[in-house]
């Protein structure tokens, strides 16, 4: 089992470091611009091995897509990050072509391979790895839901001040400060609804929290978070490449689910070997249904700023 991530700044280190840890891969490949620094990044995370107990093999590359050949995973985390006060879609300009450079690049190298979509706005760079690329529709993954729900699992358990280990919960829609769709109705407690819990008002705000869970940390640090990021696309890797049929809320091409047609956005999906094997049909309430129309009409907006 062979991965690739393109980017190793900090999303996409700490991704080859999850996976590394997990133990699951044979190689993990990192990949850079910078001359040098994923060299330097792999280097430093092979020197962990013995301290850590893992045998996957990390190697660093300076722009050398050939060594990326026949990668079953393929991890694209390249572009810039956001600053303090900058939205997602903000960054369409520059990392509308790197995404297009980068997926062109590694599905040459690896035809088969399936693809996972980091990058902002991912919604609409996922969109475009479908519109610029000959890949089946089950292969090209945008990682945007599973970091979104982890997000408001954290904020469920502070609110319930519960282990967060009680608490189940998952967001769909597009991955954006307003585009998020934090699904209240369904979030549990060890099976119970977290509404015998938690006041209407006090949902709510945790709905809000959730939805600016990056603006948040990118206020305190200064550019996006990568903790949870790497954690979050690792779990999407191993669930593919272990075949787990674990289910994540995924942004996927969708053709007549949920109501919507030409786009990609977040909804329940199920991992296994082949990428995305089903999309799940969830109920959502009529307000979750009216935000998720929302959800999509603001991706449209943003799709519509691509060139292609």
């Amino acid at each position: 089992m062979k991965v690739t991530v393109v980017g190793a700044g900090a999303v996409g280190a700490s991704c080859a470091e999850y996976i590394a840890f997990k133990n699951f891969a044979s190689e993990v490949v990192l990949l850079d611009i910078k001359e040098g620094y994923a060299e330097g990044k792999a280097m430093d995370l092979m020197q962990c091995a013995s301290l850590n107990g893992f045998d996957t093999k990390i190697t660093g590359v300076t722009n050398d897509y050939s060594k990326t050949a026949d990668s079953d995973i393929c991890v694209i985390t390249s572009g810039i990050p956001r600053k303090p006060g900058m939205t997602r879609e903000e960054l369409i300009g520059i990392n509308a072509g790197i995404v297009k450079d980068v997926s062109s690049n590694l599905i040459k190298n690896s035809p088969n391979a399936v693809i996972i979509v980091v990058s902002n706005p991912m919604d609409t760079m996922t969109y475009l790895v479908h519109k610029t690329s000959d890949l089946p529709k089950n292969k090209i993954i945008g990682m945007g839901g599973a970091l979104d729900s982890a997000r408001f699992k954290y904020r469920l358990a502070e609110a319930l001040d519960a282990p967060i280990s009680d608490v189940d919960g998952m967001v769909i829609g597009g991955h954006s400060d307003t585009g998020m769709v934090p699904l209240t109705s369904h979030a549990t407690r060890n099976s119970i609804k977290v509404s015998e819990f938690l006041s209407e008002d006090r949902l709510n705000q945790v709905a809000e929290d959730t939805k600016v869970g990056g603006a948040t940390l990118t206020k305190l640090l200064g550019t996006s978070a990568w903790y949870a990021p790497g954690a979050a696309v690792s779990g999407l890797v191993q669930a593919i490449a272990c075949d787990q049929k674990k289910m994540f809320p995924c942004s996927t091409f969708l053709e007549g689910e949920y109501g919507l047609n030409d786009i990609c956005i977040g909804v329940p999906v199920i991992l296994g070997k082949n990428g995305i094997e089903k999309i799940v049909d969830v109920p959502l309430s009529e307000a979750e249904k009216a935000h998720m129309q929302a959800s999509a009409e603001g991706v449209r907006k943003t799709n519509g700023l691509l060139d292609v």
